[in-house]
């Protein structure tokens, strides 16, 4: 890898006003104040967002491509109903692939890609020390990026972009639970440990258990925020009687 590349590795992808949309859209979902199978008005999110209906028409696009809502001719956007089921079957998948290419990855980096690697990891971890989740989820995309494309593999590196992308709201509402980001960073330290060392065996096994606990962590996350929805629920209910 060239210096400009290792560079422009090394910097985070431009936020753009639907970026910040879909995330917020994301995390509604996500923590149940959308429920699955409601309509989500553009001119509404327009309105609530204090933007054209442009932005808020990418980002829905964008939300679609994660499987997160579905866009229906003549409906509109739609929030996709996704059960554990299916969620576990794409972690799985993703697992295997992200793996392979942790192992291409040993096997095949240069010793310059190798060093922007281990550059990145430690700029990842001052993210960690700051506690800032959404920052450390930009920081864990481009790590993960310089993994694919050090394998030197672009069919396997594109097709592992295509799945993360779609789970990309779930792995990145783990970094809400509390010590995930030193956790994730830890076993970050693992997969950079043996790409470095060249163990193509090694990177393969920690990069699956570590795409296993992002889904642990996620499930994890989910049933705090259902525990904190019903708290929510009977706090409501018991105000109510107060009246």
């Amino acid at each position: 890898m060239s210096e400009r590349n290792m560079r422009l590795a090394r910097q985070e992808p431009r936020r753009t006003r639907a970026d910040e949309i879909r995330e917020a859209i994301a995390d509604d979902i996500m923590s149940g104040l959308i429920f699955p199978g409601v309509r989500l008005d553009e001119q509404e999110l327009a309105d609530r967002f204090g933007v054209s209906r442009t932005p808020v028409r990418e980002a829905l696009k964008q939300l679609s491509a994660t499987g997160l809502i579905m866009l229906r001719a003549h409906k509109g956007a739609v929030v996709t109903p996704m059960t554990i089921g299916v969620l576990s079957e794409l972690f799985e998948a993703l697992a295997e692939l992200e793996a392979g290419c942790a192992r291409l990855a040993a096997e095949k980096m240069t010793g310059a890609e190798r060093r922007a690697l281990e550059e990145v990891h430690r700029e990842v971890g001052d993210l960690v020390r700051r506690g800032d989740p959404d920052r450390y989820h930009l920081a864990n995309i481009r790590f993960h990026d310089m993994i694919y494309e050090g394998g030197h593999n672009g069919f396997l590196a594109e097709t592992t972009v295509a799945l993360r992308r779609r789970l990309s709201p779930f792995s990145r509402a783990q970094f809400r639970n509390l010590g995930r980001m030193a956790r994730s960073f830890a076993e970050h330290d693992q997969i950079v440990t043996a790409i470095v060392r060249g163990d193509g065996d090694g990177a393969f096994h920690t990069m699956r258990a570590h795409l296993a606990t992002v889904e642990h962590a996620f499930e994890d996350y989910l049933a705090e925020e259902g525990r904190t929805a019903k708290s929510r629920e009977s706090a409501t209910v018991v105000a109510a009687g107060r009246r």
